[in-house]
């Protein structure tokens, strides 16, 4: 038997476990609960194995086969662009959509998680054919956390303070605060939006959270998060009956109007706070260097 049999297949299975590992369908129900899993953990099984076979590969100095992997960083950009696709696709029927900067957040993350996989099998048969199985598990194992930490991203409450408030009108407006959400002139329609609304301010932490709260790509995903954790109550053709997030302009603080099903306060706090922080929203102009 080929000398290089275990090590690959070592790696192969550690790669395809690391992205098992790392797919989990959450409360945002994606990716879908069996086909969508499904092709992940195909891809994840590619993955492994031209990360597996990249040492053995080098080290018999077949040079050639190492082009394989720049073939599959265009195969997996493929993966970007179909998880693009699919959730823009999905977008125009949801009744909180999730908005384009959140969809670009969420096909980077799968494009990405590839990648980890790759490291990871690669890493397993290095240290396989250096040293040996136990330490190729302990290689493996190390690098699983390494995936897992660097698959999570920031939170909300890392970078903001949550603190609940009544919505209240003050004649046709509406205002979270003294934050002004929207114009409702019908009596009728002003006492629904009273009676399910929600109210939350998000007080950022320091300065550069305000351009990155700021973003209305941040704000969809807040609203988006919350309304598929906790139910919305709005429907088709009913303006009125839509969570939004306005920001102060004065301060940075942002007003967030919400209409959930289950109207806990706690529950909805934890939620807002576990919102991921998206990349593309991200800014640090305090780290901009102006000339004097």
């Amino acid at each position: 038997m080929n000398e290089y049999i275990y090590p690959v297949v070592l790696g192969v299975l550690t790669g395809t476990l690391t992205r098992i590992y790392m797919l989990r369908t959450d409360y945002r129900q994606y990716p879908t609960y069996l086909h969508g899993k499904i092709i992940h953990i195909a891809l994840g099984f590619i993955a492994a194995g031209l990360g597996s076979v990249a040492i053995p590969s080098i080290m018999e100095e077949d040079f050639t086969a190492i082009t394989f992997l720049t073939v599959a960083a265009s195969q997996f950009r493929e993966v970007r662009n179909m998880e693009r696709n699919t959730l823009t696709e999905l977008d125009s029927y949801e009744m909180v959509p999730r908005g384009r900067t959140y969809i670009e957040g969420i096909a980077i993350a799968f494009e990405s998680r590839n990648y980890l996989v790759m490291f990871t099998s690669l890493i397993t048969t290095l240290f396989y054919l250096l040293f040996n199985l136990w330490v190729a598990l302990i290689a493996a194992a190390i690098s699983v956390v390494l995936s897992k930490a660097m698959m999570s991203g920031g939170k909300l409450s890392d970078i903001v303070e949550i603190k609940p408030v009544k919505p209240h009108f003050d004649g046709a407006g509406l205002y979270v605060d003294n934050i002004y959400i929207m114009n409702i002139g019908l009596p009728e329609r002003q006492e629904e939006v009273l009676k399910y609304g929600m109210g939350f301010i998000l007080i950022p932490k320091n300065f550069n959270v305000n351009t990155t709260i700021a973003n209305l790509g941040q704000r969809q995903a807040i609203l988006h998060d919350v309304s598929t954790a906790l139910g919305v109550v709005t429907d088709s053709g009913a303006p009125a009956l839509v969570p939004l997030a306005k920001r102060d302009l004065d301060d940075g603080r942002v007003g967030v109007f919400i209409l959930p099903q289950e109207k806990t306060v706690e529950k909805a706090i934890k939620v807002i706070g576990q919102v991921p922080t998206l990349e593309n929203a991200i800014k640090m102009p305090k780290e901009m260097h102006v000339p004097k």
